[in-house]
Order: structure tokens, then sequence, then C-alpha cells
């Protein structure tokens, strides 16, 4: 990555905009310290702390045991007592490990003691498809977390949102748990860091239009933007929007935007039941239901393990050809 220190990137990837808003967090504040499974020595197991233990030192980059409860213990307690860390669960799919650390410890803390001490903290993690990782090493389970009260959690889909998020979520005292897609590391884009954008808790209009809302976040922005590149030359108008953090999550902006187009498609790569999706498609029907023209369409994963095979794996997601189509059967 080229000099840490200038504000503006033309050109940077997702996963060094996550290394460079961790860096210029720790310069500014010392309380900051990174913790996981080989995020010291030999950088994170998908780059994003790479060098970072050159730059701060042992004592703030700390690699740990293979062991998550240990590594959210360990993290809670540390955010309790001063500290702000920020602990890599290196696969979602390895939260279920650690749910007591996290939904009955990390989430209630504020709460159960008035306020007076709270767990400052950031969880990052990876999920999603597209490695043939399997069952195990492959989920969406953002729902897991937008299911308790206490967490925040983000999911930027562009590296200048990854920056930024990142950067509030080690400002604030919620604890503020971090997924990110393992496809999206290698994407690029711009990033300017007096540029803050959209806050936190605030959806991104990616591309205005006026016949059909998509409504999305993570790595399937990207592909609700190339289905609408495709359905604007057949004609049909298609109002992208970028959630980036499902809590707080933008309802006014969903809503505006469904009422303006008055119909919608929700996508998402987590499953079908009980997911972001079915929230989604709840907020829309208790609030527009008046105006839309078509039933909410939510087009997301299959309620089944996550297949191995190349093959079954990428058509066990939304595709951008299966986008394009629903997208025209919710417009006819």
């Amino acid at each position: 990555m080229s000099d840490l220190n200038q504000n503006y990137f033309e050109k940077i990837t997702y996963r060094d905009a996550l290394r460079l808003a961790m860096h210029d967090a720790m310069q500014e504040d010392k309380n900051i310290i990174i913790m996981g499974e080989d995020v010291a020595n030999y950088g994170g197991a998908y780059g994003a702390t790479k060098d970072l233990l050159k730059l701060f030192g042992k004592e703030r980059v700390i690699d740990t045991p293979i062991s998550e409860p240990a590594i959210v213990g360990a993290a809670v307690g540390a955010a309790m007592s001063g500290l702000r860390p920020v602990a890599e669960l290196m696969y979602v799919d390895f939260f279920g490990m650690s749910m007591d650390q996290i939904a009955n410890q990390l989430a209630k803390i504020r709460y159960m003691f008035g306020g007076q001490i709270s767990a400052p903290m950031v969880l990052r993690t990876q999920g999603g498809t597209g490695r043939s990782g399997g069952a195990q090493h492959s989920q969406s389970l953002e729902s897991w977390i937008m299911h308790t009260p206490g967490l925040f959690l983000s999911m930027p889909a562009k590296p200048n949102d990854a920056y930024h998020l990142l950067r509030h979520a080690l400002k604030i005292d919620n604890p503020t748990i971090f997924i990110e897609h393992k496809l999206l590391y290698n994407t690029t884009g711009t990033l300017d860091k007096n540029d803050i954008g959209a806050p936190f808790g605030k959806a991104n209009i990616l591309r205005k239009g006026k016949d059909v809302s998509i409504i999305s976040y993570s790595r399937m922005i990207n592909y609700a933007e190339k289905a609408a590149e495709i359905l604007e030359k057949e004609n049909i108008s298609v109002e992208v929007i970028d959630l980036r953090t499902l809590y707080p999550l933008d309802r006014e902006t969903i809503i505006t935007s469904v009422n303006k187009t008055k119909r919608a498609l929700v996508l998402s790569e987590s499953y079908y039941t009980s997911s972001v999706p079915s929230e989604i498609t709840s907020i829309i029907f208790e609030n527009c239901y008046k105006v839309l023209k078509k039933p909410v369409i939510r087009y997301t994963a299959e309620d089944t393990p996550v297949p191995v095979a190349p093959n079954l794996e990428k058509n066990y997601i939304p595709t951008i050809e299966k986008i394009v189509e629903y997208t025209k059967k919710v417009c006819n």
C-alpha cells in the first residue's frame, strides 16, 4: 500500500482500507489493541492486519490461541478494563462457540451495569461463500447478531465505507460486530479520508431509479449494481440501496425509496427463513402497503447448508442473471 499518511486514494483494496482504518485509529488512540488468530506475525487470515505488528509492537498486536471463546472473553474483559480491542474471529461460522460471551456478556454489559461500565470493542469476522469453504466456513449469520439487542452490526461493501465505518466503530462505546465478505478483500475503490459519506446507521443510495428499489448490503450490492446496469438497457430504472449497517438499520431510506418506486426486491446472501430480508420485507409491508404495486420479492441463498462444490456453491446464492429475472418479475 502507498503512503499511509495520504488522505486520498484513487484506487485502494477493501483489505487495505480496513488495514488503514486500524492503523490510523491506533495512531490516535493508544488504548486500541488488535487480537486474534494469526493477526500478528502472519498479518491476519486475509491480510487485513499485515505489518501492524511491525508498526505497533507485540503489546498492541497480539496473536492468541486458537480458541474463539478465549479471544472474545479476553477482548470483553480488556474492553471493560479501559482498552479498546479489535478482536478477530477467522470466520463468522465460529460465533457459535462464543455466543455466550457475545450475546450474554458483550451485548448486555452497558445495560446490566446501568451505563457505569461499557465494552467499547469491535469484533471483526469474515462471512459468505466463494472459496468452496463448505458448510462450516461459508455462512452468512448476520441475522444472529441483528437479533441481539446491544450490538451494532456493520457489513460494508465498498472500501470507503469499510474505512469510515470501522473508524467510527472504534470511537463509540457501543460494541460493534464488523462482518467482511471474504470475496470483497481484493475489490477496489476510491478512499477519501476527509469524506465520511453517509454516517453510521445511514444507508447509501448508490444509484437513483424510479421503477423499482433493490435493497441489499455487503457483496450482493455489487451484484445489484451490475443487474441495474443490465436492466437500464431494457428501460427499467433501478434504485440501488446499500444498507451498510444492519443495526442501526436505516428504515427511513428504505421506506422513502419504496414509496417512490412502489416496487422492491430485497437481496441477500443469507438464508431465506428468518433472515435480514425477512425483516426488511416486513418493514416495507408495514409502511408501504398502500402504494405497493407488486408483492415484495426476497431473493436469498437456499435454506440448506452451503455446498462445497464450486458449481453448486455459485448457484446456491443469488446470481446476477436471476436478480435481473426477479426484478423484471416485480416490475411487470
